[in-house]
């Protein structure tokens, strides 16, 4: 029935408490599954407004066979003509609705099924407005199960609001009016209904709602499963939101996002407007900046005439809110700087890439020398920050541009290929040896081994990059045919025998080039052809094409029994290989199999700070365990980059095969960390922990979250540390903080001090007997002047960001302390090893990062002086007798809000402790001064701390361990 066939209810007829409203166009096939959610909804009282959009599928009959088969429950209706969106449906949904709420659902989605009463039973409580819950996007075609929380953090607990202006985050992302419950009198109160001829219909009507409730209630439940399809096979079906390559979109998006703007202004909400300009630079601006390399001249100028004029309303403070790249491509832009917008957008879409040659001026880095005269393009375009001016060649991604792309004339299947790499800073020198090679390989993981190389005939420096050309015989690629139906390309380009990667950016929307001949290993029926072809990321990729007659013969094998049982059995290998090498299987081979081998006598496993490093004590014992010249074999574990390892002993990985098994048959364990919490030591294995600094913070069962844990876990870190054989001792504070927090026994404890610290008192010494101080071969390598003193700034670690290396913001600024101090101290900056910096190119030769040193020992034994904070580096430095200053510029935070410390630092610190910038400077003055000064409780310290650290520390534990592996 259409429109205008339908009465409004009758006053008799019951109230549901909930209206669903389904809107449908040309999706009969998945409507029923849609309203099927909704009938089993465990709230009963839920009636469902299907409109239909007009469809030419049939949409409308099955929504008529719906109601005809649940006529109490499901109401059909369909408008005039098709209205092309979302927005007039949904309006008319409202006005047949009869529920005291409303919700909305699209045909191609369902609602969790105790969505309804979830969000009845929070609005009755809290007499919101509205109420939101989680949205799940459930990717259905992806073999993998895959599904992403919709800005699962607004949702986290349940919270009522008595103005959006509570939670601006809630306005700015959560946009969607579909996993929302409205109280209908509201909706008609206020007068809210979608737009209608016009996009992105959400976003506006979903603002205007929060501004006009008067409370609004989250919930943490999930209540709608947005179902995506990202099959190519759906691609004609895709919603304007996806249709990115339309001008019309783009426009589209601009209008919602000016009259949101303006509702947030009429209202007085200018705090709201602020967060959505820093969100639309982050998101809305981004997903249409990537589709750039791909379209022509005119859709790149109509693009750009819209967003300048949109641009030219953000509030230029929100730049500093996003991400330099984002504000770098924004700001490009804004002033119609295409030369280098477009390679900033490669950056965008590749995050790790660097597409710019970058300029240095005045001591800073700039994404380009353009526009330096502007402040505010000077202040958007520094990116010292991101440190590319630290990096060597190869660790940096660099943009490889290809420039042609040329089949022969003579040859079938030989292409001809020129590109120019990025050269930011000059990192490749012009007199560097320069060679390359091209690498063919196929996308499916698992499959790597199908590789294909062509050496680059040519690669050479031109102007600020790269240049390179070669040819590359495609009819030598030999493809298995099924599995292996994408193919990438990267080029290595090799600086000095130091080898970087690139990926070949293609910077043309099209490719003008054929199919080429290829032999499948399989058959040729599977594919006989492969075309070149873009990749989402702008990549030069390539693709088998199979013969056109051929065609329907390989879809129906590839597609009927044979073919379903080849790409079965290919899952099945690939799911095993995993599982194989996933973390329970490889427990259960340390514990079953490797465990059950005998411990081999004479084998040590060394690992220093969990496999990053070759430092510390377990170095110190090691190298004196050579140095005695013991008959041992000798096993380190690293992580990352076995760089800087010892090259007389065996590496392995930590966490691999080998290291697993070299573990269980150890007769050894030497660490200052933790080897793997679940690996259980064996009883003829000894483990010993020489711990990697004495206490001020709290540790162990001390902390307060571990004093809250259960009694499980609990117990299950104790047996962790009861795996501790021997405990070193440098004094009896660690008796009183580490031992007694680990619980540990007195038996295990050796008080022997710490084997890295001997050369520290061996130094010490040396001094007081000669009366001078011998620097050594790193202050030549750090290129130090002799006619500077050093400082050495190593403060903790600081809890930033999410997991891996987190970046350090120095507490104090480091171009300041180079110019007030460059003449006459150089800096030498120790972030802790999970912490990097990023120093500015004009403090070069002033102030030197040496994060990257493993070993802190030598520079402890450098500095003239050292600057920390709470780093228990203060309990060795102080063996050195040397000046120390503590910068505790966040001491509260520290000790009262974090896990708190043993002792007061303020009352017992062996030198000065400062709360600012200007305080350091001040007490840098003069190291002689503090030499003086702190001299009395320096000594105090060291005897309290230091007690045990005697020089001998290594000699002491071979002795005890190890003796009888001395030969002859």
């Amino acid at each position: 029935m259409n429109l205008d066939q339908r009465r409004p209810p009758a006053e008799s007829e019951a109230v549901p408490d909930v209206s669903v409203v389904v809107i449908v166009y040309n999706d009969a096939a998945r409507l029923p599954t849609a309203v099927r959610s909704v009938l089993g909804q465990t709230l009963r009282s839920v009636e469902i407004v299907i409109v239909d959009d007009r469809s030419t599928d049939g949409s409308y009959e099955v929504a008529r066979g719906l109601a005809a088969e649940h006529p109490d429950r499901v109401r059909a209706f369909q408008l005039p003509e098709n209205s092309g969106g979302c927005g007039a449906p949904r309006n008319h949904g409202v006005r047949q609705a009869r529920g005291d709420y409303v919700l909305f659902l699209d045909s191609d989605d369902v609602l969790e099924r105790n969505a309804c009463r979830n969000m009845l039973e929070a609005a009755e409580t809290t007499g919101a407005d509205l109420v939101a819950g989680l949205c799940v996007r459930v990717h259905v075609d992806s073999r993998t199960g895959k599904q992403v929380k919709w800005y699962p953090w607004l949702y986290e607990r349940t919270r009522t609001l008595e103005s959006i202006s509570e939670l601006p985050d809630l306005l700015v992302f959560d946009t969607l009016s579909t996993n929302k419950c409205y109280r209908r009198r509201f909706l008609l109160d206020a007068g809210l209904e979608f737009p209608v001829g016009i996009h992105y219909e959400d976003l506006l009507f979903s603002a205007q709602a929060y501004v006009a409730a008067r409370r609004i209630t989250l919930i943490p439940n999930r209540v709608y499963d947005w179902r995506v399809v990202e099959k190519p096979a759906e691609a004609a079906a895709r919603s304007i939101s996806n249709r990115r390559d339309e001008i019309a979109n783009f426009t589209h998006r601009m209008e919602i996002h000016r009259r949101v703007d303006r509702l947030l202004a009429d209202n007085g909400l200018l705090e709201l407007k602020f967060a959505k300009d820093v969100k639309w630079l982050k998101h809305d601006l981004v997903l249409h900046l990537r589709e750039l390399p791909f379209r022509d001249a005119a859709y790149r100028q109509e693009f750009a005439e819209i967003a300048r004029a949109y641009l030219e309303s953000i509030d230029r403070a929100a730049f500093d809110e996003t991400e330099p790249i984002h504000a770098i491509c924004a700001y490009l832009l804004q002033v119609g700087d295409w030369d280098n917008l477009l390679p900033a957008v490669d950056t965008l879409t590749n995050r790790d890439k660097i597409s710019s040659p970058l300029v240095e001026r005045d001591g800073r880095v700039y994404w380009c020398a353009e526009h330096l005269d502007d402040p505010f393009g000077r202040h958007v375009l520094d990116v010292t920050e991101l440190g590319h001016h630290a990096k060597p060649v190869e660790k940096m991604f660099l943009r490889n541009e290809l420039t042609s792309y040329e089949e022969s004339e003579e040859r079938r299947g030989k292409v001809r290929l020129t590109g120019r790499i990025t050269n930011p800073l000059g990192v490749v020198p012009p007199g560097a040896r320069l060679a390359g090679e091209l690498e063919f390989y196929a996308r499916r993981p698992g499959v790597r081994f199908q590789t294909f190389r062509f050496p680059v005939a040519s690669v050479r420096h031109e102007g600020r990059a790269i240049a390179w050309e070669t040819s590359a015989d495609l009819a030598a690629i030999r493809p298995l045919g099924i599995v292996d139906a994408v193919w990438d390309v990267r080029l290595h380009l090799d600086v000095d025998d130091v080898r970087t990667t690139t990926r070949l950016t293609v910077a043309a929307p099209d490719l003008a080039a054929g199919p080429s001949p290829v032999r499948p290993r399989l058959t040729r029926l599977v594919a006989d052809r492969i075309e070149p072809m873009v990749s989402s990321r702008g990549h030069l990729s390539f693709r088998l094409v199979p013969d056109k007659k051929a065609n329907d013969f390989v879809r129906r094998g590839v597609h009927g029994r044979a073919g379903t049982l080849a790409k079965s059995g290919y899952r099945k290998a690939r799911a095993l290989r995993k599982q194989l090498t996933s973390g329970d299987t490889k427990l259960r081979l340390y514990h079953e199999v490797f465990s059950r081998l005998p411990v081999r006598k004479g084998l040590v496993v060394f690992e220093s700070h969990l496999g990053r490093q070759y430092s510390d004590s377990p170095r110190a014992i090691y190298e004196e365990m050579r140095r005695q010249g013991l008959d041992f074999e000798a096993v380190w574990a690293y992580a990352g980059s076995p760089e800087g390892f010892p090259s007389d002993a065996t590496l392995v990985r930590r966490w691999s095969v080998p290291y697993l098994k070299a573990l269980a048959q150890a007769e050894f364990w030497v660490d200052n960390q933790s080897y793997p919490l679940k690996l259980t030591k064996r009883p003829q294995t000894t483990y010993l922990q020489t711990w990697h600094g004495s206490a001020l913070k709290r540790m162990g069962f001390d902390e307060p979250e571990w004093k809250v844990k259960s009694r499980a876990e609990q117990a299950a870190q104790q047996r962790t540390l009861d795996r501790f054989d021997r405990f070193l001792i440098r004094s009896e504070h660690d008796v009183r903080t580490l031992a007694r927090a680990f619980r540990l026994q007195e038996r295990t404890l050796l008080r022997v001090g710490y084997p890295r610290n001997d050369a520290l008192v061996r130094a010490r010494e040396r001094e007081e007997s000669t009366g001078r101080r011998e620097r050594g071969p790193l202050a030549a390598e750090l290129g130090i002047p002799e006619d500077r003193q050093i400082l050495l700034y190593a403060p903790t670690f600081r809890q930033r960001g999410g997991a891996g290396q987190r970046r350090f913001e120095l507490p104090f600024d480091v171009e300041r302390f180079a110019d007030t101090f460059g003449d006459r101290y150089v800096l030498l900056v120790r972030s802790h090893y999970l912490n990097h910096v990023v120093l500015p190119p004009s403090v070069r030769g002033r102030v030197v990062d040496v994060t990257a040193h493993h070993d802190m020992t030598p520079l402890l034994a450098l500095a003239d002086g050292l600057i920390t904070d709470y780093s228990s580096v203060m309990f060795d430095y102080a063996l050195l007798d040397r000046p120390m200053f503590f910068f505790a510029y966040d001491y509260e935070e520290y000790v009262y809000e974090g896990r708190g410390t043993y002792f007061d630092l303020l009352e017992r610190a062996p030198g000065p402790v400062v709360r600012t910038e200007d305080e350091l400077h001040t007490s840098l003055g003069s190291l002689e001064e503090q030499v003086t000064k702190y001299a009395a409780r320096r000594e105090q310290f060291t005897a309290e701390f230091g007690e045990y650290d005697k020089g001998t520390a290594a000699r002491s534990i071979v002795d005890q361990f190890f003796a009888q592996w001395r030969r002859g």
